[in-house]
């Protein structure tokens, strides 16, 4: 991921959006700007520009070729108040990359594409200790619903880590809600550890991941939208049990 930003203020935000993302890199008024940039762009790198459209649009024009070869490109205004997925929005995950980076950072996601091609899928994910009865499960499962005025209808899939397969009470709230219950291997999981909000060692230690709810609910919505996921509610708890509420979008077609 490249940020590109021409003035100070860009600069200021530039650094922000890569507290999120420290892989990222950024480049301040690169010069020469047009060969940097298209070369940045035929090497396939997603690419997030703090500038006007305008700029973007004539500089990349010479090198698009279409939207299942170009890679991902935004633009943001300085200020921060909005990201545009200008390229590849759909077929190159510009669309889910703006909306990851609109929540970050606070930010109003512009999407352009037409309102009906991607859809959110909405995945649960749960720990508990063992044996936990039904009522804590299904009261910080409803509570976790309710921060985003969700219901039990919007959600495809409940979620946990291998070693709960066998419980029987999270198995009873998958079956009275009427969703399939998947479960992962540590190893599995441990590939949302980057999008985590929190890391518990003692968790870790104990189950071999950082963090069972938000992980099992991001890889759930991984699986299921084929899209990068975010997470929506992060890890809720409550004396015996932890939920999470991740999404991803998929394509309604």
């Amino acid at each position: 991921m490249r940020i590109i930003a021409l003035t100070s203020a860009g600069k200021v935000l530039a650094e922000r959006v890569l507290q999120h993302y420290p892989e990222g890199q950024l480049d301040y008024k690169p010069k020469p700007f047009a060969e940097q940039v298209q070369a940045a762009f035929m090497a396939q790198e997603p690419m997030l520009f703090i500038c006007a459209t305008g700029i973007v649009i004539r500089t990349l024009a010479p090198v698009l070729q279409d939207k299942y070869q170009d890679p991902p490109v935004l633009v943001m205004d300085e200020l921060g108040q909005f990201v545009i997925p200008l390229l590849s929005g759909h077929e190159g995950g510009a669309n889910e990359w703006a909306a990851q980076i609109a929540q970050k950072i606070q930010a109003q996601l512009a999407m352009t594409t037409a309102k009906d091609y991607l859809n959110p899928v909405y995945t649960l994910g749960m720990g508990c200790e063992r044996n936990c009865p039904l009522s804590y499960l299904e009261d910080i499962m409803l509570e976790t619903l309710q921060q985003k005025g969700l219901t039990p209808h919007d959600i495809i899939s409940l979620n946990s880590i291998d070693i709960k397969a066998d419980e029987t009470q999270l198995i009873a709230l998958a079956q009275k809600y009427q969703w399939p219950f998947h479960t992962y291997s540590a190893n599995a999981l441990m590939a949302m550890e980057p999008l985590l909000s929190t890391r518990s060692e003692y968790i870790f230690k104990t189950v071999g991941v950082y963090g069972v709810a938000e992980s099992a609910a991001l890889l759930a919505a991984q699986h299921a939208s084929n899209s990068s996921p975010e997470l929506v509610v992060n890890k809720r708890k409550n004396t015996k049990a932890t939920c999470a509420l991740a999404r991803g979008f998929g394509d309604s077609k």
